[in-house]
């Protein structure tokens, strides 16, 4: 940790710190790639803890490329990228949700793989609610079950799935299906704890993990059961980081045949090398300055975080384009509000409330909200006569990109001269959690937080960052409003986009004016792949961020 502004000698310290562990153990697996083996090597910021997705969240790769989603987001987007149904279907009432199963796939142990095993996925789900183990802390979670009437698989191709209220989410939910004669002596308490799903795993993706040394690397094998065929690679390796670096060192010396969460400087420069591709697209991230709203246990340290007025006045000195240009390299959208551009369907500019930068502004609203310096020492006083020493935590969680420390310093340097100091404290993917879970669990007692969130495009999703119910995981200001609940609530009982897009509009404003959250940008996706080993990789979207496209079709050159 240091005080701000955040010196470079001490970043650099706790990334080489960080780093220098998996950088050293991953060797062996990092070191012997050649054309000849045919084994695609990988990397990301990745730090799975366990392969059992009703447990954790960090996970969602490797996992994803042995599992399906029923339907989810890729299948949506890509006619040519389907999940676990092969077409889905929703009746006039909005209600009853009717999805045909590939006829005759398999489980990669052989096993039928049919509606049973999605139904016995959703229904395990069910069947925990309200219990003192409910399954809701991992990538499979009950949430939007509750508006699920029944899920029945009508026979081995069909399952249907009937909703209390028209709702998107059996479409839209990325819950990974799971194979009934596995699961099903496992008890909620082990599926939410102990229960690790150790590899081999047995799954309907085409590529197997058979391995996971936590901390340095994932190993998979292809699917010879594939519905579409076996993979025609030999296997795969997924190195995972802490940091970027070791990523991009891997792509220069070619041990690595793609990397992914690259950062902008390394990009530019591996764009340069003739025998790699770089690519960018756009993702769900949202990358935000979040305020601890809390009032009681888990308070930051002073009351005027839980004024509106103090948070408002605080976005005006936030200039979202000098982050894009400065910090990103124009790798990422200036941010605006929930939604962001990639989820076409509700993205907007919010143009008739949106705030510009001016620190001078900041510093009137701030005085008018009585937030002054009394005494002109430069520093402000809140309303109880404290002159503010806000504490800012940082940190990069397990799948999101890396935060560039120019943000931060960007953010710390305006609110210092608006006469709000700020400290930062750097912290790792397991001590951030910690610090931003809910108070009951320990978390809270710091004052901003700057931070990166991916979740799904759907209205669900998009909204999740200010709903009560997800205190504590995916709303870390803490911040509570029964309106916006009200509108959350409405948006999971409506399956039409129109209608929705309405919703999540009203619900962007009225967060957008509380300001519990002031978003920074909406970063891109920066990897890269060598050109000389394998074809394949795609174009717009050389990897998905929802599926495991392209790994099952690549082929060796």
């Amino acid at each position: 940790m240091d005080a701000s502004p955040l010196s470079r000698r001490a970043v650099m310290k706790g990334i080489l710190l960080g780093s220098a562990a998996p950088w050293v153990v991953n060797l062996r697996a990092f070191a012997a790639s050649s054309c000849a083996d045919h084994i695609v090597r990988i990397a990301a910021l990745f730090q799975p803890d366990s392969m059992n997705p009703f447990a954790t969240w960090a996970s969602s790769w490797p996992t994803t490329f042995t599992y399906d989603t029923l339907v989810g987001v890729d299948p949506q987007r890509h006619s040519d990228r389907k999940g676990f149904a092969k077409e889905w279907s929703v009746a006039d009432d909005e209600l009853t949700w009717t999805f045909k199963i590939w006829p005759g796939m398999k489980w990669s142990d052989g096993q039928p793989a049919t509606a049973r095993d999605a139904a016995f996925t959703y229904n395990y789900l069910r069947g925990s609610m309200g219990k003192p183990d409910e399954l809701n802390i991992g990538f499979n979670n009950t949430d939007g079950l509750d508006n699920v009437a029944s899920i029945t698989a009508l026979d081995d191709e069909t399952l249907q799935i009937v909703a209390r209220k028209p709702t998107r989410w059996p479409a839209d939910n990325f819950i990974l299906i799971v194979p009934e004669h596995i699961w099903k002596d496992v008890s909620y308490a082990d599926a939410r704890g102990t229960f690790r799903n150790d590899p081999p795993l047995v799954g309907t993706g085409p590529m197997i993990v058979t391995e996971f040394q936590q901390g340095q690397f994932v190993r998979f094998t292809p699917n010879e059961y594939f519905r579409t065929g076996k993979p025609r690679i030999t296997g795969m390796i997924l190195n995972t980081f802490s940091t970027a670096d070791p990523i991009a060192q891997g792509l220069k010396s070619g041990n690595l045949d793609y990397g992914l969460n690259l950062t902008a400087a390394q990009w530019d420069e591996l764009s340069k090398d003739s025998s790699i591709a770089v690519g960018q697209q756009r993702i769900e991230q949202r990358n935000y300055l979040a305020f601890n709203t809390l009032a009681a246990n888990g308070a930051g340290s002073t009351k005027a975080l839980q004024d509106p007025l103090f948070r408002d006045a605080i976005g005006y000195a936030i200039d979202q384009k000098a982050i894009v240009d400065r910090a990103f390299r124009g790798h990422a959208d200036p941010g605006v509000g929930l939604a962001m551009p990639i989820a076409t369907d509700y993205y907007s500019e919010l143009n008739d409330i949106r705030r510009h930068f001016d620190l001078a502004e900041a510093a009137r609203r701030l005085d008018a909200a009585g937030y002054r310096d009394t005494n002109g020492d430069g520093v402000r006083e809140d309303k109880e006569g404290k002159i503010f020493q806000l504490e800012l935590i940082t940190g990069t969680s397990s799948g999101v990109l890396e935060m560039p420390i120019a943000t931060v310093q960007l953010v710390a340097g305006w609110l210092g001269q608006i006469g709000v100091p700020v400290s930062v404290t750097q912290l790792d993917s397991g001590a951030l959690n910690a610090r931003t879970a809910a108070p009951a669990k320990g978390g809270g007692g710091w004052d901003l937080l700057v931070r990166g969130g991916w979740l799904s495009p759907s209205a669900h999703d998009l909204l999740g960052l200010g709903s009560s119910k997800n205190i504590g995981t995916g709303n870390v200001s803490y911040w509570t409003n029964d309106e916006f609940d009200g509108l959350l609530s409405e948006v999971d009982r409506t399956a039409d986009v129109k209608k929705s897009r309405a919703l999540v509009d009203q619900a962007a404003r009225l967060i957008y004016t509380e300001a519990p959250y002031i978003v920074l940008c909406y970063p891109f996706v920066l990897d890269a792949h060598l050109k000389n080993c394998f074809e394949g990789w795609g174009t717009d979207d050389a990897v998905s961020m929802w599926g495991y496209f392209p790994f099952d079709r690549l082929s060796p050159i």
